[in-house]
């Protein structure tokens, strides 16, 4: 017969012992793990405060540099504006002396130059002013103070305010305009365009500002700084002033100051003047035309013939509309 076998012992002694020894390890590691713990962290915290203390340190000298070059800035933006509003100022002296020194430098050589345009002007000229000139009629004698009829209550001004006229002869432009105003002692109105139509009163437009002296004297001073746009031509003043301030029942004279003419044909101007001023009966012009010419280019090589020009056309409109054309021959 078979022995019966013994049972197994499943918790015997050796498995206990290595069962216990494993644990005891497992624990030991985690003694040794908890001691060194506190160390790591206390280490970690440390480096960490001085990398903090560091940056803020970094940042604080950067704000410093920071408000050092703003004001570094500053004071180099008021110096460029300062540098910038004195060589505006150089420039336009150094504009004026180049101006001065242009016309001192060829005043003695352009002469012999401009009499070859003034001559060659004059023979063009010639024919288109015969023409002009056909059929002409002196108007019927008025009260006249230095050749210009007086008779009105009303007076307008269409002045140039170009470039030239402003640089060269505005200082004459008020004189003559004071002697004119001077020579009507009362008028019931007065009214001042630029050659392009622009009033020098906005609040004034469309009307007539009462005469009075303190309106004259305010009239005066405001042309010392007035310089609306100009194309150097009177049509657009000349037309809206007819057209805006006629009436039946007033008289009106319109006084015309330029230097010259530089677009289109003379007739042209002629022609829509006369359609726009023409009576409707067809004999005489609504309003008196007086034209003055400024020498301000004759003087000028390329510019002598544009002057030329305008003179003729003034002299033409005056004599059409019942005015009196005056050419200055000096700017002083």
């Amino acid at each position: 017969m078979r022995k019966p076998r013994r049972p197994i012992e499943v918790f015997s002694l050796s498995f206990l012992d290595v069962i216990s020894c494993g644990f005891g390890a497992i624990i030991l590691l985690l003694v040794i793990s908890k001691i060194s713990e506190p160390r790591v962290i206390e280490q970690t915290n440390t480096d960490l405060s001085g990398l903090v203390i560091q940056r803020e340190a970094e940042l604080y000298e950067l704000r410093g540099e920071t408000q050092i070059l703003n004001r570094d800035l500053i004071a180099k933006q008021e110096q460029l504006s300062v540098d910038k509003e004195k060589l505006a100022r150089l420039q336009g002296a150094l504009s004026d002396i180049e101006g001065q020194y242009h016309l001192a430098d060829t005043a003695s050589a352009a002469q012999s130059l401009i009499a070859g345009e003034l001559a060659s002007a004059k023979q063009e000229l010639s024919a288109e002013m015969r023409r002009l000139l056909a059929g002409y009629q002196r108007p019927k004698e008025a009260a006249v103070i230095g050749g210009v009829p007086v008779d009105s209550e009303y007076i307008i001004f269409v002045i140039d305010t170009s470039g030239s006229m402003q640089r060269y002869a505005w200082p004459l432009v008020r004189k003559k305009m004071k002697e004119i105003l001077d020579i009507y002692p009362r008028v019931k109105g007065v009214q001042v365009l630029n050659d392009m139509g622009d009033y020098m009163f906005s609040q004034y437009a469309g009307r007539w500002i009462p005469d009075s002296t303190a309106r004259r004297r305010s009239i005066l001073d405001r042309l010392s700084s007035w310089a609306p746009f100009s194309n150097s031509s009177p049509v657009e003043g000349v037309t809206k002033a007819i057209q805006r301030f006629y009436a039946a029942d007033k008289q009106i004279s319109l006084y015309v100051f330029g230097d010259d003419f530089s677009g289109g044909l003379m007739q042209d101007v002629i022609d829509i003047v006369r359609r726009t001023n023409s009576a409707k009966s067809g004999q005489g012009s609504r309003v008196r035309i007086h034209t003055v010419a400024f020498p301000v280019l004759l003087d000028e090589p390329r510019a002598g013939r544009n002057a030329a020009r305008f003179a003729a056309l003034m002299r033409r409109l005056a004599e059409d509309n019942n005015g009196s054309f005056v050419g200055l021959s000096s700017l002083k």
